[in-house]
């Protein structure tokens, strides 16, 4: 018995297709051949994940991970031509779910007026989803979230990985994969399974020996409609085919799922488990069911009698213990050194967090032994319990204390005592940090006036700015200055403003500090988001040419002044790397802590970011005519990885373990202080790729480099740094290999594809001449000798005199940019 054929499924995958076709950034696949039959192709199908948020959604299904072949020409009988062609989904995930208030139809109010009883709570499993679904009737398809078989750069891929587990299972249990397949085939179904195996992937919460393997949450019909099974019945798949069962517990209310995911939130476990979050498994109700005032919240999108997820994800300890693996990750990693002051203010907001810091830094300092494979997933929870085990020792408790006692990282208040009537919110900022953004929220959420720089189009835009906050005071008690306000003078006028209102005003900044962040990864991080909001901006929209937005940039991280201590009466320390909730949300419990306004509704919230969402620049500076277009575009002097480094902080690490070493260490350190001293280190660093001196020779790679220009997310690289390389004159890193850093989402993977074919296609002489120039001993000595120095230092040339020490694990990233001085 086979499946029946559907003519709605294999509607659905035609649509894909053509979707594909038309918006390739919005719905992509990749084939395989699968592994249990190579001669059938297996299509993965991948939506943008951001717009599943979407209403209505612009896909014609919301599975997350959908494996589909192609039929036969006469699989439903008749002839076929390419027109008609025919499809089957052979696997199929769940729809895409959300955690509480990630839309607004999954609010607690929400789920109350559209959902129904029983709510099955499922736990949720920290690991990698696995697929199993039947190929043929006696053969199995056993997959990723959206691949299968070998993955490039893996030993084992996850996929593969997972069919190990199972195979296991399966003979513990005297059954055969054609059994199974059989079974799954009969039923069309996929089984939902989740990959929980530290010696294979390390997550952030661990296992133990009886709970490793294949953790079986789900039976899903492979329909274009999400039909999934009850739990009590995968549970009892569970049983017969030797999975483990993920605990669940059913509920009857939504009150009854707060009040139980609230207990369970305060406790951080559940029958003494560590807790990710539950997963919660219900359906959409029907609306007659439903008392008249429930039209008054947000409506589902799903239709009623619909089997519909949601999720309640726990911030503690899970989120902690990740914050733990994300800075353990930063501090080996070679852009940052052992230096908690390189790391994200956000992350260290905890006073857990604040002496793990420090613990680890000394941890790493001793032995790097045990850290050797953690950026591979590898040592990730050892470090973990070692970590948890000091803080149990009465040093451990004491420094806890200590930065219990501490104030906090993101919030501070000059003068608590005093009592202000009006408040002026001033950002400090560069463009693309996502002051407007944020302001908008916060006006949107609380009321406060706001007015916009960039709206103001008179010739002295300056004075008229200032004239409009002291005009928005008469009327509102608090007014968001909406300005970069990078300079000194910015902030004194509005300190004059306050003075000037009459009453007690104070000035609360929303400091959007650079310092601990490389600055080309700040230039990154805000040039895409300029990028991205494109014409949507009153005077700074990205051109196409020679990069104008890129260089204003620039100009603001060169010349922007920090905020100093007694500047403004209070502060927000604002995260450039931190995505807009965040941004949102930290903007927000600043305010509450600050100005002693109620802290917002959860519905609130995501209404401003829907607000912000839906904003257009309502006057807009009309574009300068654009002069020798043809030209500007190859106006770059050269094309260069711009290097997200503080070359300072990396080598003044490395160098200061030697600074009093004899012999050639020694002699690095010793060259080091000099040139940091004369001021000669890169402010800028950058790896060379090719000049335009070097054209027409190598008019192909510069060709290469322009269109990668062209690329919507641009690719970001990696480079290993192997040697620090030095003479009389001139002092360099090395580049021992180059790699693609792979980023999620449509865009990114159309960056991470196009980096892999610049990389494949590069000539074998440039790796040995990349590197990045560290400094001059003058200004006289041109930057080109450090390549020079490079490429004889690699042929062994004594001439040069060169000298070099090496470099342990030492990364950057970087793109490649057209660069012009």
């Amino acid at each position: 018995m086979a499946p029946t054929f559907s003519e709605e499924d294999s509607q659905l995958i035609a649509g894909l297709h053509r979707l594909s076709k038309k918006s390739p950034k919005l719905v992509k696949s990749s084939t395989y051949p699968a592994p249990a039959d190579p001669n059938i192709v297996v299509r993965s199908w991948k939506m943008n994940e951001f717009k599943y948020y979407d209403v209505p959604s612009p896909f014609p299904t919301l599975a997350r991970g959908i494996f589909t072949v192609e039929l036969p020409p006469k699989a439903d009988g008749k002839e076929a031509g390419e027109s008609e062609q025919k499809y089957r989904i052979v696997a199929r995930g769940y729809d895409k779910f959300f955690n509480i208030g990630e839309v607004p139809w999954v609010t607690w109010p929400a789920l109350e007026s559209h959902t129904a009883a029983p709510y099955t709570l499922s736990l949720k499993s920290n690991g990698c989803i696995i697929f199993i679904a039947a190929l043929t009737k006696s053969k199995l398809l056993v997959t990723s979230k959206h691949s299968l078989g070998p993955v490039a750069g893996s030993a084992v891929s996850h996929a593969q990985a997972g069919e190990a587990w199972l195979r296991k299972y399966l003979e513990q249990k005297g059954r055969t994969e054609e059994q199974l397949a059989t079974h799954l085939w009969e039923n069309n179904w996929t089984a939902v399974a989740e990959l929980c195996d530290d010696s294979f992937e390390e997550h952030v919460l661990g296992y133990p020996p009886e709970k490793t393997g294949l953790h079986l949450h789900g039976l899903n019909v492979c329909t274009k409609a999400f039909k999934t099974l009850s739990h009590s019945e995968v549970d009892a798949f569970a049983e017969e085919w030797g999975f483990i069962k993920t605990a669940s517990i059913t509920l009857n209310t939504i009150p009854d799922v707060r009040a139980f995911t609230s207990e369970i939130a305060e406790l951080g476990e559940w029958n003494g488990e560590a807790v990710e979050g539950f997963v919660v498994r219900t359906h959409v109700a029907d609306p007659k069911s439903k008392p008249a005032s429930a039209a008054s919240t947000s409506a589902s999108p799903y239709a009623p009698g619909s089997s519909f997820f949601f999720k309640v994800k726990f911030d503690e300890p899970y989120m902690m213990y990740r914050d733990w693996r994300e800075v353990t990750k930063k501090l080996l990693s070679a852009s940052s050194t052992l230096s908690a002051s390189a790391l994200p203010k956000a992350k260290m907001r905890r006073a857990e967090t604040r002496v793990y810091v420090r613990w680890v830094i000394d941890e790493i300092k001793r032995d790097r032994a045990p850290f050797a494979e953690y950026t591979k997933g590898k040592g990730i929870i050892a470090a973990r319990e070692r970590f948890l085990a000091y803080l149990q020792t009465p040093r451990g408790k004491e420094e806890l204390a200590k930065a219990k006692k501490g104030a906090t990282e993101s919030v501070s208040v000059m003068n608590k005592d005093e009592v202000f009537q009006k408040t002026i919110i001033v950002p400090v900022a560069i463009p693309g940090c996502g002051k407007t953004a944020v302001s908008i929220a916060l006006e949107h959420i609380f009321g406060f006036g706001h007015t916009q720089s960039d709206d103001v189009m008179v010739k002295k835009a300056a004075p008229q700015f200032i004239k409009n906050v002291a005009s928005l005071l008469k009327t509102h008690d608090v007014v968001i200055a909406d300005k970069n306000n990078h300079l000194i003078q910015h902030r004194q006028a509005l300190r004059d403003v306050a003075k000037a209102t009459g009453v007690p005003t104070r000035l609360l900044g929303l400091n959007w500090g650079v310092g601990s962040v490389p600055q080309a990864t700040v230039h990154r991080v805000c040039g895409d988001r300029v990028m991205r909001r494109g014409a949507n901006h009153q005077t700074l929209r990205p051109d196409e040419s020679a990069g104008h937005h890129e260089e204003v940039i620039w100009m603001f991280l060169n010349t922007r002044e920090e905020l100093a201590e007694r500047e403004v009466d209070a502060v927000v320390e604002m995260e450039v790397e931190e995505g807009l909730e965040e941004a949102v949300r930290r903007a927000v419990d600043g305010c509450v802590r600050i100005l002693g306004v109620e802290r917002p509704g959860e519905e609130k919230i995501v209404r401003a970011l829907e607000v912000v969402d839906a904003y257009k620049a309502e006057v807009k500076k009309p574009d300068e005519k654009k002069k020798n277009k043809a030209k500007a575009k190859d106006a770059a002097r050269y094309y260069g990885f711009l290097a997200e480094v503080e070359l300072e902080e990396v080598l003044g690490t490395r160098l200061g373990m030697v600074a009093n070493a004899q012999g050639v260490e020694g002699e690095a350190a010793s060259v080091w202080g000099v040139l940091k001293g004369a001021g000669r280190v890169a402010r800028r660093p950058h790896i060379t790729v090719v000049h335009r001196n070097s054209l027409p020779a190598e008019q192909e790679l510069w060709t290469r480099c322009a269109e990668l220009q062209t690329v919507k997310n641009p690719p970001l690289f990696r480079a290993r740094l192997g040697h620090l390389v030095w003479n009389a004159r001139v002092m360099a890193l090395t580049v021992d290999a180059l790699e693609v850093v792979e980023e999620a989402g449509a865009d990114g993977e159309e960056g991470t594809k196009k980096g892999k074919e610049f990389l494949e296609g590069l000539p074998e002489h440039l790796t040995r001449r990349l590197h990045i120039t560290v400094a001059t001993k003058s200004a006289s000595i041109p930057a080109v000798e450090a390549k020079d120095l490079v490429e004889a230092w690699r042929k062994g040339k004594t001439a040069v005199k060169a000298q070099s020490i090496k470099l342990d694990d030492v990364f950057v990233t970087g793109r490649i940019k057209g660069l012009f001085n």
